[in-house]
C-alpha cells in the first residue's frame, strides 16, 4: 500500500465531474465533432466518416447518460460519508459544457471546487488538457470563478482494481469451464501517438493496472496483454501498439480459441467500446473463429463508486493515508509544471466516446 504526502486541506463547498462529452441525438453529431477538431487540422472526410460511428448507433453517444449514472450513485455516496456537497458537471466537448457549468457555479456563489476527471491514467489528453479546459473556462467567466483542483488519477487504488477484478471474472465465467485456463485476456486502452506517451506515465500505469488486475483474477502473466484501441492520426505517425484486431488474429493463427476481452482504460461502455469492440472487433473475431467475451468497463461498480467517495473525502479531509498498491505508491495531488506534456502537434483523428 502507498502513500503520497497530502496537500493541507482546503475549503471546498463543490464538487465539478469533468467529461468528454458526446452527441445526445443525430442533429448533435456534426457540431460536437467539429468542437472536437477545433483548432486541428483534420480532413472534413474524416470528420464525416467519425460521424457514421455515431449515426450507427442512432447518433447518441451513451457517454452523458453514463454520467448522469455515475453522478447519481456519488451522490447518496458522498452523504454517507458527511459530504453533503452539491456536484457540478461541465464536458469538454458537449452540453453541459465546462464554460457555461463555471458559470453556474460562479453564480450559485460556489468558493472553490474539487474537479474529478474522469480518467484513471496520466497522460496529456486525460490529465492537462482537462486542466487546460478548466483554466478556459475560468477565464471565460472571469475573475469571481471558482479555482478547481483535481483529484489524483487512481490506476492503482485497490477498490479500482477490484471493481475491474469483478467486471473480467463475470466475462471469464461465459467461457465453458474445460476451456477457461487457456483463455487469453487481452486489456485494451485509447491508443495514444508514441511522442505523448514518452511526455507522461500513461503506458507504465496501464501496465501496472492490468497486472494487478491479472493477479486479482488469477490470470497466468503469459495468458495476458495490454493492446491498444481507437488510433487515430495519420498512419505514417507512430501510435502505441499493437491494435487489438490485430492482436486477436495473432491469437487466433496460435490456436487460441477463446478470448476475454477488457476495455481497461475506459471508466464506461461509451461509443468507443461499443463500436471498436463490440462492432469491429467482434465481426473480426466471427471471420477467424474467435470466441470473444468482452468484459463490462467500471460503470457504476460499487467498489469503484465507493474509490471515488474516497478520493473526494481525501481531499476535503486532508487524509493522510492515500490507498494504493503495486510498485508506483499513491500518485500526485497536484500536477507538476512538467507533468503531461502535450505532444509536438495534435493528432489528427477524433476520439468517438
Amino acid at each position: 500500500m502507498g502513500t503520497a504526502e497530502p496537500e493541507m486541506p482546503k475549503s471546498y463547498d463543490a464538487v465539478l465531474v469533468v467529461g468528454f462529452g458526446g452527441p445526445e441525438h443525430r442533429d448533435d453529431v456534426i457540431p460536437f465533432l467539429e468542437n472536437v477538431l477545433r483548432g486541428r487540422n483534420v480532413p472534413r472526410e474524416r470528420m464525416l466518416e467519425v460521424a457514421e460511428h455515431y449515426y450507427h448507433f442512432g447518433g447518441v453517444s451513451p457517454i452523458n447518460g453514463q454520467v448522469r449514472e455515475l453522478i447519481a450513485a456519488l451522490e447518496p455516496e458522498l452523504k454517507r460519508r458527511g459530504l453533503d456537497v452539491p456536484i457540478y458537471w461541465g464536458n469538454r466537448n458537449w452540453n453541459p459544457l465546462l464554460a457555461d457549468t463555471l458559470a453556474k457555479m460562479t453564480a450559485d456563489g460556489v468558493k472553490r471546487g474539487l474537479g474529478l476527471v474522469l480518467a484513471a491514467y496520466s497522460s496529456y489528453s486525460s490529465c492537462r488538457q482537462y486542466r487546460e479546459d478548466v483554466a478556459r473556462a475560468q477565464e471565460s467567466v472571469g475573475g469571481p470563478a471558482p479555482p478547481i483542483d483535481k483529484i489524483r488519477v487512481f490506476y492503482n487504488h485497490p477498490d479500482f482494481i477490484a471493481a475491474n477484478a469483478d467486471r473480467v471474472r463475470d466475462a471469464l465465467a461465459q467461457i465453458p469451464a474445460e476451456r477457461r485456463e487457456a483463455t487469453r485476456l487481452a486489456f485494451t486502452a485509447h491508443s495514444i501517438p508514441s511522442s505523448m506517451a514518452a511526455n507522461c506515465r500513461y503506458e507504465a500505469q496501464l501496465t501496472e493496472t492490468c497486472q494487478l488486475i491479472a493477479e486479482a483474477v488469477g490470470a497466468e502473466p503469459e495468458n495476458c496483454r495490454l493492446v491498444y484501441q481507437s488510433r487515430s492520426g495519420r498512419p505514417t505517425d507512430p501510435w502505441l501498439e499493437p491494435d487489438i484486431v490485430d492482436h486477436l488474429r495473432q491469437l487466433r493463427q496460435e490456436g487460441v480459441e477463446d478470448v476475454v476481452v477488457h476495455p481497461v482504460g475506459f471508466l464506461s461502455d461509451h461509443m468507443e467500446v461499443l463500436y471498436d469492440l463490440d462492432d469491429e472487433a467482434q465481426k473480426a473475431c466471427a471471420e477467424i473463429g474467435l470466441n470473444m467475451v468482452r468484459a463490462g468497463t467500471v460503470g457504476t461498480h460499487p467498489a469503484f463508486v465507493s474509490m471515488l467517495g474516497e478520493l473526494i473525502e481525501e481531499r476535503f479531509r486532508g487524509t493522510a493515508v492515500r490507498r494504493a498498491i503495486g510498485m508506483f505508491g499513491a500518485n500526485h495531488d497536484v500536477c507538476p509544471v512538467d507533468c503531461c506534456l502535450p505532444p509536438p502537434r495534435p493528432a489528427a483523428r477524433p476520439s468517438a466516446t
